[in-house]
């Protein structure tokens, strides 16, 4: 190796590795072999210690799926063009060995794709395996890896679905592990710390990034490249780690894992439900064809308070009228779309302050349940 390659090499080591035994160049050859590596994995095995432990530490279990946080660049100010999930488990752990003072951790590599390809088949897959691990008596608490763009609608999924109070917490980062400031370590450690918090169980499924403690029911992604992106602009954050303590001030009132109805231990699929957007001069085509390949459910991103055209409300009419459940949600970002008297009478329900593609998370699990308007109603106001 010349020395100008040792040179550039060194940054993008230091900007993940602080303080970890890898400097020899093993984690830009874990990056450059995984990035040439499928991007789903078959096996769940990668153990960085033992699941059984006999210290006071916490044992938390680092599921992870890809993204942004397992992403590599040959460019350290990288931080659009890298590539996500290039990065495995082991990887991301062993860089952060600051987390064996808080917590006994082993990880298993679920799958490892960009979160927009993140489907309901790994959403079935990661919930089984969120549930198993956490019925084991030597599991403490769950940790998940998760790309930022789609984030929100997993951990939605799993604050669904999930059959325990322990602790999961969804986590990932905005830089790719090789950037300079690479905001995935020190979130990955905040991470575990959060989950093996005493103070965590009962909370629901929670998402940590830039020290914010939030609630899967209420936060949301909302700038595209900012660390502090994910926000919860009305509910607020329900905690904060500083200084090494976790602290929290606020909860979720919404209907969660332990008292959820949700059930998805036996299910292989889930309903199609699909998103349409709302905007001037749009066509009920979108509805027609939603309906024709198959749709059970439309989420309406609406104008406003989930307002719908007089175009949008002919083909979301038509559609309700073949069983089609239409749920009227906003595309303004925050608020409630408010009931209204018209609405179960066209197979309508409106989504309270659940965003679309949360929205289209509940109304699919809603839809194995029933496909009564009323009572997808009711879980829209609980849940």
């Amino acid at each position: 190796m010349t020395n100008m390659k040792k040179m550039t090499m060194i940054p993008l080591l230091a900007s993940f590795i602080l303080g970890s035994t890898l400097w020899s160049g093993g984690f830009t050859a874990n990056a450059a072999t995984a990035a040439t590596t499928s991007t789903t994995v078959s096996t769940v095995t990668t153990t960085t210690t033992p699941d059984k432990q006999t210290n006071h530490l916490p044992n938390i279990k680092i599921l992870a799926t890809g993204g942004t946080i397992a992403g590599s660049s040959s460019v350290n100010t990288d931080t659009t063009g890298y590539k996500a999930g290039a990065l495995g488990v082991e990887t991301l752990i062993n860089a952060v060995p600051e987390m064996k003072s808080i917590a006994n951790v082993s990880g298993e590599q679920v799958v490892n794709v960009g979160s927009p390809d993140v489907d309901n088949e790994i959403l079935l897959k990661l919930a089984k395996r969120t549930n198993e691990l956490l019925a084991r008596d030597d599991v403490d608490g769950i940790v998940i890896t998760h790309g930022t763009d789609t984030l929100e609608e997993t951990a939605y999924f799993l604050n669904l679905v999930v059959k325990s109070d322990k602790p999961v917490v969804v986590v990932g980062s905005m830089r790719p592990a090789t950037a300079i400031s690479a905001d995935g370590p020190f979130n990955l450690y905040n991470a575990v710390k959060v989950a093996g918090a005493s103070a965590s169980k009962g909370q629901g499924v929670l998402v940590l990034l830039n020290d914010r403690i939030g609630a899967a029911r209420y936060i949301t992604k909302t700038n595209t490249t900012a660390v502090d992106t994910f926000k919860s602009v009305e509910q607020g954050y329900l905690g904060a780690v500083v200084g090494d303590q976790v602290y929290y001030y606020n909860k979720s009132t919404h209907k969660h894992t332990t008292s959820s109805v949700f059930d998805i231990s036996n299910l292989t699929q889930l309903p199609q439900v699909d998103i349409l957007y709302e905007y001037q001069n749009n066509g009920r085509y979108l509805y027609d064809a939603a309906v024709a390949a198959g749709a059970k459910g439309i989420v309406v991103a609406g104008s406003g308070n989930g307002s719908l055209s007089k175009t949008s409300s002919e083909g979301a009419e038509a559609a309700g009228k073949k069983g089609v459940i239409i749920a009227r949600s906003t595309r303004v970002g925050s608020g409630v779309v408010s009931p209204s008297t018209k609405d179960a009478a066209s197979n309508f329900v409106s989504t309270d302050s659940l965003n679309p593609q949360k929205a289209r998370i509940l109304l699919m699990l809603a839809l194995t349940q029933t496909h009564d308007v009323n009572q997808i109603q009711s879980f829209f106001n609980e849940y």
